[in-house]
């Protein structure tokens, strides 16, 4: 199977791009406000591009030279948002204000809920206790002045610039149902004077707050913590390191290294800059930039980079980039704008909103100048109580139910299914997608070298004994792949024996000697050769076949012949292709990247049925395929488990993590599979499905009920049977498309994935 090269791609040319720069941003609310953000600087001279992703609470600003973040901010702040720049930690200062934001909630959410039980327990079933009334109102003027406040205040922040949303129609609804049953107390006689009876709405005005208030709180800690990830990979570079200065060895911090500095390195520690080994050897840990488990040798003249953890050598190397110029600090900017250049998506309902609520009050006040009009002797009262019964049906309990109460059951089902979901968008999104990209280490692998084939010369007698020669052997070996051989054998219950002597032959192998003097060899096949050792045609065949499938072949022998051959290789998860047929068959694309070589990548590909895939992959590359397909309009889900994935997820339009991977790679990705599972893949696919078609059903509940409730409480029954509907019962009518929106969602439970 050849190779499909999915890097070939024209680049986008770019015309004086300027600077680029990500912002915190304060005082967003809704995802109305983050449209707000992004029309204000893209309006303010000087600005190219901006794009607010709600769910980090950050804009991504392009900029030219001559324009100061200050002033982004001065522009800003006159409508009310702002941008933290001054900070020295921005994102810190952020995240302190967020948590800050959601205890406020949290504690307001509580305190309207205490209070609106009693008020809904006198509204429905102590209506006409005249004491029950003063009551409830002075119950809810808290409720609503001060716990539900943010819906007031942001209501006329949007009408001040001349837009609605969810907080628009809470405050109007919830406002005007207060005041006509403030009025209804103060002055029932009104009413009974003229044969109606003054019913009070106060449970109505504060049921609403509450439940939206609980929404807004589920909303805010979806997105509390969502620099963890940036935090966590700024912790990888340690805060000092140690030169070598005319000979003599000196702690310094990492921001006081220079470009030429002679830095040491031992055993354990993280590489503190980017540089080129100068002195000694070692094997390097590289997963945070390949992905790859096993580690790699480093001796004069090779590359090391920041991050990358030093495992049993001790060396030194010259310093080639320090500061922001490190590979690390490279991922670090780029998962940083990738989280934040994604525009926001506007949310189904605030979208519904922004149209339904000016029809709603345009019919609110229509119904009242018809009343007016046509009322007769009680015009007035009658025109009152329709336009106060169209925006009482028009509350949009049911509809701001609809997309939570789906989310939150969606959200719980996944959990079942060790699918843990971080975020609604993601769930949202998940059913569009088109194209999945996976990962090949710890991914479509165990991510953890074993020893898979282990082959012995034909008619070996004492085999045991060979056993636990080769276990002392590579039980005092520094390379990686000895681990892989030494647990196999603990695995067989072989115990060790004595060798004499031990010595290691640099990019070969390891020899060592017995008791009794026997030499033995174990190395590559370079190694073999160099001592002249035979290998039988049987057991160079199998070894020829075995690297052919990607494995990497170990011989063992003594002065004459080889022995046996171990071969060891990354081992494919059992449900692997399973779950990738399974992704085909419904017509997703599925790709494989890899930073591993290609003989590899190839070998995988080839068992697990994946057509596109390339090996020996970068992370920034990935993280640029990933915009290629999104480019050619694809909805893409990357799969990763690395922190080498981190920029590549953060990119994606779905990103899922695998529950046994690195916590950078968890944090970044918007679902984690706690099973580390590929055909929980399938299943959250699927899900995705179920759930936004909840939110559609959802949706045609609340606006049937709508549809059907506002001409009726406008009065259109009147000239054909003298019906007017009550607001009381208007009231009742939203409660029960509420139970309705919330009874439909409750069905997802009940769903096989």
């Amino acid at each position: 199977m050849e190779a499909v090269n999915v890097f070939e791609h024209q680049k986008k040319e770019k015309t004086n791009p300027g600077i680029k720069n990500s912002f915190p941003v304060t005082g967003m609310t809704c995802a109305a406000c983050a449209s707000s953000v992004e029309s204000i600087l893209l309006h303010t001279e000087g600005v190219n591009r901006a794009s607010v992703n709600f769910a980090s609470s950050s804009v991504l600003v392009e900029y030219e030279k001559g324009l100061s973040p200050n002033q982004l901010q001065n522009a800003l702040r006159e409508v009310g948002y702002d941008i933290i720049i001054d900070a020295e930690n921005p994102s810190e200062v952020q995240q302190e204000l967020q948590q800050k934001h959601y205890q406020d909630i949290k504690s307001r959410t509580i305190w309207s809920a205490i209070l609106t039980l009693p008020i809904f327990v006198l509204g429905m079933f102590y209506m006409q206790w005249e004491p029950g009334k003063w009551i409830s109102l002075v119950l809810t003027f808290p409720i609503l002045f001060w716990f539900g406040r943010s819906f007031f205040i942001n209501a006329f922040k949007q009408a001040k610039h001349g837009k609605a949303n969810m907080d628009t129609l809470v405050a109007l609804s919830t406002g005007i149902a207060f005041l006509f049953s403030v009025f209804n107390t103060f002055f029932p006689e009104f009413w009974l004077s003229r044969g109606i009876e003054p019913h009070v709405y106060y449970e109505a005005a504060t049921v609403i707050i509450t439940f939206i208030s609980l929404g807004k709180l589920l909303e805010e800690k979806a997105k509390s913590n969502p620099s963890s990830a940036i935090k966590k990979l700024m912790g990888l570079q340690p805060k000092t390191l140690k030169i070598i200065e005319n000979g003599e060895e000196k702690e310094i911090p990492i921001s006081s290294v220079q470009v030429g500095q002679t830095i040491l390195v031992r055993p354990g520690e993280k590489i503190p800059v980017d540089g080129e080994v100068s002195k000694g050897n070692s094997y390097v840990d590289e997963s945070m930039i390949t992905g790859e488990p096993v580690p790699v040798e480093k001796i004069k003249d090779e590359k090391v980079f920041a991050g990358t953890v030093n495992q049993k050598g001790s060396f030194q190397f010259t310093a080639e980039k320090v500061g922001g110029e490190t590979l690390l600090s490279q991922i670090i900017k780029m998962v940083q704008q990738a989280q934040g250049s994604k525009a926001p998506v506007q949310k189904l309902v605030d979208k519904i909103a922004g149209i339904f609520v000016p029809v709603v009050l345009v019919i609110s006040i229509i119904t009242f100048i018809v009343w007016m009009s046509v009322g007769g002797d009680n015009a007035f009262s009658q025109a009152l109580l329709t336009s106060v019964a169209v925006l009482v049906i028009a509350c949009p309990c049911a509809l701001g139910l609809a997309t939570p109460t789906a989310i939150m059951v969606g959200i719980g089902k996944g959990a079942e299914n060790n699918i843990l979901i971080k975020d609604a968008e993601s769930l949202e999104l998940g059913h569009k997608v088109n194209a999945v990209i996976l990962d090949k280490t710890g991914t479509i692998t165990e991510g953890k070298p074993v020893v898979t084939n282990v082959h012995w010369k034909d008619k070996l007698e004492n085999q045991n004994e060979y056993k636990e020669i080769l276990l002392t052997i590579e039980s005092q070996s520094e390379h990686p792949l000895a681990e892989a051989v030494v647990n196999h054998f603990k695995d067989e219950k072989i115990e060790k024996t004595e060798i004499a002597s031990f010595e290691s032959i640099t990019g070969k192998g390891v020899k060592a000697q017995t008791e009794n003097g026997s030499k033995y060899y174990v190395g590559n096949h370079k190694l073999m050769v160099d001592k002249n050792i035979q290998i039988s045609a049987s057991l160079r065949q199998t070894a020829e076949s075995l690297e052919e499938q990607a494995k990497t072949v170990i011989f063992f022998s003594n002065e004459k012949q080889v022995l046996a051959i171990l071969a060891i290789a990354d081992k494919i998860k059992e449900t692997s292709k399973k779950a990738i047929t399974t992704l085909q068959e419904r017509g997703i694309q599925v790709y494989m990247l890899t930073g591993d070589n290609n003989k590899t990548a190839s070998a995988v590909a080839k068992q697990v049925g994946i057509t596109n895939y390339q090996g020996e992959v970068m992370p920034s590359e990935k993280a640029g395929f990933v915009e290629k397909l999104q480019a050619d309009g694809k909805i893409v889900a990357m799969v990763g488990d690395g922190i080498n994935d981190s920029h590549a997820l953060a990119q994606a339009n779905v990103s899922i993590a695998m529950g046994k991977g690195s916590d950078i790679a968890m944090d970044v990705a918007k679902m984690t599979l706690i099973t580390s599972d590929l055909q929980s893949i399938p299943k959250a696919l699927e899900l995705s499905k179920r759930t936004v078609l909840g939110i559609r059903q959802n949706l045609f509940w609340a606006f049937i009920y709508n549809i059907i409730g506002i001409p009726i409480a406008a009065g259109v029954l009147y000239p054909v049977n003298g019906f007017l509907l009550d607001p009381m019962i208007a009231g009742a009518a939203m409660a029960f498309s509420s139970v309705s929106v919330v009874a439909n969602s409750l069905r997802l439970k009940r769903v096989k994935l």
